[in-house]
């Protein structure tokens, strides 16, 4: 029999514990879509409706993921895929915490996708597509991240030089050219069911 090399694992408290702690069930929202999408500011809608309703969520974005944990990964192929695994596995840890956790990331390709709903687990990913079209993304500019791509300063970026494949199954496809934010807030805030899946000792 092998020798259990991890033994602190099954001494720590479980994630049954922590949600009934925290009355309220871990799941990740997972918005991908084209940069200016409107994928953070839907995030940040949703955590301000949920905070709330006093459940504790958590988004995790570029701005506060590659200026921290990713601070060294550039943008060849090989570290936005490593951006993604490392970003699931962050993601991972919230949810099995307890925590709503709501990620806003490009990640363009079907493969990332795939990589991080098979790391945080099948029935907590929930993957929302903010198809917002390529020339609304374009006319908002929100960073000036597609004038300098036009101009060639900036290489491989989604949507301008480099493909952006779109969710073949999304939970939820949301056109922020076409709704207004409250209406993509609701549409995701329906998504999240905040009990626990397990009830306190004698609990119905």
């Amino acid at each position: 029999m092998a020798e259990n090399i991890y033994p602190i694992y099954d001494k720590m408290m479980t994630r049954a514990d922590k949600e009934q702690l925290l009355h309220q069930r871990g799941m990740m929202i997972w918005f991908t879509g084209l940069s200016g999408s409107g994928k953070s500011t839907i995030a940040l809608g949703v955590e301000r409706e949920l905070h709330q309703r006093g459940i504790l969520c958590r988004i995790l974005d570029g701005d506060n993921i590659r200026t921290g944990i990713n601070a060294g990964l550039g943008f060849s192929a090989e570290d936005r895929k490593e951006n993604i695994r490392r970003i699931a596995e962050v993601g991972k840890l919230f949810v099995d915490t307890g925590i709503v956790t709501l990620a806003a990331f490009v990640s363009p390709t079907n493969e990332y996708r795939t990589m991080a709903r098979n790391i945080i687990g099948e029935q907590d990913f929930y993957e929302v597509y903010v198809s917002t079209p390529l020339e609304e993304c374009e006319r908002r500019d929100v960073k000036g991240l597609y004038a300098r791509a036009r101009r060639g300063e900036v290489k491989d970026f989604t949507g301008i030089s480099a493909p952006f494949e779109a969710p073949t199954n999304p939970v939820l496809e949301i056109d922020t050219s076409k709704q207004t934010l409250e209406e993509s807030v609701r549409q995701v805030l329906e998504l999240i069911d905040p009990t626990p899946q397990t009830l306190p000792e004698g609990g119905e």
